[in-house]
C-alpha cells in the first residue's frame, strides 16, 4: 500500500512538473521514460495525458505490438507497446501486476489529432539539455521518428522520439496484421 501511495505521488508531482514546465517555461524538455531495454524521451510539446495502465480491449488480427484499445477518461485510444514496436514487433514477455502497477500508458498530444497512447514500463522524470552530456544526431539508417540520442553522466543512452513524426508513420499506422 505504501508503494501504491508513493507512486500516486510521484505521478502527481510529475503531472504539476509537467503543467508548470508548459505554462512557466522551465528548461525542462523531455517526458523520460524506459521501456523494455530502452530509455526514451518524448517531447513535452508532444507527449499528452499520463495515464495509470489500464488493460486494453484486444483487438484481432493486429500487429503484435498494438495491444488492444483503452477507455481513458472517456476517450477510446489504442495502445501500443513501446518497446515491441521499437524492436519491430516482437511483443515483451508477460509481464507480472507487480511490474504493471510501474506502467503508464502516454497519451499523444491531442494537437497531434492521434487517439494512441504508448506504454511504457516507468516513468522516470522530467529531463532538459543540461541532464546530458553528449548528443548524436540519428544514423541515416534510423526510423525517421527518432531524434537525438543523448548520453547522461552516468553514461546511459536515451533516445529521443519525434511523436508527431511517429504518429505520420505508415507503419505505425497499419495495424493491422
Amino acid at each position: 500500500m505504501a508503494n501504491r501511495d508513493a507512486l500516486r505521488a510521484f505521478q502527481s508531482r510529475l503531472a504539476s512538473r509537467l503543467q508548470a514546465a508548459r505554462t512557466t517555461g522551465v528548461a525542462a524538455t523531455w517526458l523520460a521514460v524506459e521501456a523494455g531495454e530502452g530509455k526514451y524521451l518524448f517531447p513535452l510539446g508532444h507527449a499528452g495525458e499520463i495515464f495509470p495502465w489500464t488493460p486494453p480491449q484486444p483487438v484481432p488480427y493486429t500487429e503484435p505490438w498494438f495491444l488492444g484499445v483503452a477507455n481513458l477518461r472517456g476517450g477510446l485510444y489504442g495502445v501500443v507497446q513501446l518497446s515491441a514496436f521499437a524492436a519491430g514487433g516482437a511483443p515483451a514477455q508477460a509481464t507480472t501486476e507487480a511490474a504493471r502497477i510501474q506502467s503508464r500508458l502516454v497519451a499523444f498530444n491531442e494537437l497531434l489529432e492521434v487517439n494512441c497512447a504508448l506504454l511504457v514500463d516507468r516513468l522516470a522524470g522530467l529531463r532538459g539539455a543540461e541532464a546530458f552530456t553528449a548528443s548524436e544526431a540519428p544514423d541515416a539508417d534510423a526510423p525517421a521518428w527518432h531524434g537525438h540520442l543523448y548520453t547522461d553522466a552516468a553514461g546511459e543512452r536515451w533516445q529521443e522520439i519525434n511523436l508527431q513524426a511517429l504518429s505520420q508513420q505508415p507503419q505505425f499506422l497499419s495495424i493491422g496484421a
